[in-house]
């Protein structure tokens, strides 16, 4: 679903992370932490904005992020497609930044900008020059404040998204598949369940009143976070954010809506043709622990075990042992990582196939790796590898884009925990999970009664390719 919209000059090498430590300003304070840690200074505005200030000398760079949590499960049912709408609203003009300016703006300084809807939160950042800070802070908490959104705006970008799902879904083989299509099979709750591209009618429907009540009412600073990873000083910083954001006013906060979903007990089978498609796919989705618990921790290890990297085991069973297929992807949250959602959701693994591959013979190899995992305890080893992997996969998320990596996980703690600190107590969290838990989990949440299969039929393609083949 990101939809990156540019990228400016090049920027200093990969932001690293820090492991140095510093002085801290008179306030806020750093969360006391030891070790390997992420400086992590937290604190609130009075009207709401969760603020999150993590500075990083090793480049002179940095990166400004604003979370807004309205995500694709958290728009209200009459209004389908208005979150993703939004993430395009948002660059059409402020009180001060007249329509794409801001793009402008980011990449006259050298930087570069992206914003992207996801499951729980619609997010906006830049990447700038560090001397750009306040430059940034400033256009953020503009655009905060007012949207100046007017009738050939709002109709322009009705046009635009309503395109986007063309192209990216209805037009496009495998479209959709699996990060659109698993979670209305496998979910049973509409806010889980719907589709999050949004019904076109909704999307065509809405009005320019409908457009500035949505902003008023998910747009406010007590329903977001900011984060500013880089080569800063956190009391410099913490008088911008105070000079610019300070003064926007909170919303009357809105009830969320119920997430979640029940216990599911009998395995789900779907089918969906694609005209588009020239070979069969297949996804098998499980509902995940909830987050945070030591559970969720041991499905992160299982992601590993069976999933991430060419040494997994479905991996060896499916590519390298049997050659069903020459990739098993997926993992937890398509959207994402497992760590910037909040509320339910899925373990995926997905493979693209011949058609001489039968999708009965590909969940048998499945169960035959994934069935020992809940007959018995895992030995020590592969519980030490799979440990290893996931601090790699921990780390190269932190590192990700030159400090976007890192922003996107404390905005998301933030966001959803209120405790962006969290960084630096994950890897203690996976480091207490046992053999004996990893087997407890797979028992729960990799029985084929809580999976969901969803297979791609070729449709149009095929048949056109065979009536080619026969002469037809």
């Amino acid at each position: 679903m990101r939809t990156f919209l540019h990228s400016g000059a090049a920027l200093a090498a990969a932001v690293l992370m820090s492991v140095s430590t510093f002085a801290a300003p008179p306030a806020p304070k750093a969360t006391p932490t030891s070790g390997f840690t992420v400086p992590v200074f937290y604190y609130k505005l009075p009207n709401g904005l969760r603020v999150v200030l993590s500075p990083d000398h090793s480049a002179p760079t940095v990166a400004v992020a604003v979370y807004y949590r309205i995500g694709f499960r958290v728009e209200p049912r009459d209004r389908t497609g208005f979150a993703h709408l939004f993430e395009h609203m948002m660059f059409q003009g402020s009180q001060n930044l007249g329509k794409m300016e801001m793009i402008k703006l980011v990449q006259q300084n050298g930087g570069t900008l992206n914003g992207s809807t996801r499951f729980d939160f619609t997010n906006y950042f830049e990447i700038v020059p560090a001397n750009k800070l306040e430059t940034m802070l400033w256009a953020e908490a503009d655009r905060m404040r007012g949207l100046d959104v007017n009738e050939d705006n709002l109709k322009n970008q009705q046009g635009v998204v309503g395109n986007e799902v063309k192209v990216n879904v209805l037009n496009r083989p495998y479209g959709g598949f699996p990060w659109l299509d698993m979670p209305q099979y496998a979910n049973t709750n509409w806010y889980n369940a719907h589709n999050f591209y949004g019904d076109l009618k909704d999307i065509e429907a809405a009005t320019l009143p409908d457009v500035q009540q949505f902003f008023k009412t998910y747009y406010a600073p007590n329903n977001a976070a900011l984060a500013v990873v880089g080569d800063f000083d956190p009391a410099d910083a913490r008088k911008m954010v105070q000079k610019y954001f300070a003064n926007i006013p909170a919303a009357k906060k809105v009830k969320e809506p119920d997430f979640t979903e029940p216990r599911q007990e009998k395995e789900k089978k779907a089918s969906k043709v694609d005209p588009q498609a020239k070979r069969p796919a297949l996804a098998v989705a499980y509902h995940m622990p909830g987050r945070n618990t030591p559970e969720y921790y041991a499905m992160g290890l299982l992601d590993q075990i069976l999933l991430e990297g060419d040494d997994s085991l479905l991996h060896e069973e499916l590519v390298q042992k049997k050659g069903m297929t020459g990739a098993v992807e997926g993992g937890i949250n398509m959207l994402g990582n497992m760590y910037d959602y909040n509320g339910p959701m899925l373990w995926t693994a997905y493979l693209f196939h011949d058609s001489n591959v039968k999708d009965d013979d590909i969940l048998a190899a499945m169960d035959s790796v994934i069935d020992p995992l809940r007959s018995k305890p895992i030995d020590q080893k592969t519980l030490d590898r799979a440990m290893v992997k996931l601090r790699s996969d921990f780390y190269d998320q932190l590192s990700q884009f030159n400090g976007f990596g890192l922003a996107d996980m404390l905005a998301s703690f933030a966001l959803f925990d209120d405790n962006p600190a969290r960084v630096n107590d994950i890897e203690s969290q996976f480091r207490k999970i046992t053999p004996a838990l990893i087997q407890k989990t797979a028992q729960e949440y990799l029985r084929p009664s809580n999976r969901t299969v969803l297979a791609i039929e070729p449709g149009a393609a095929t048949q056109n390719a065979e009536s080619t083949k026969s002469g037809n």
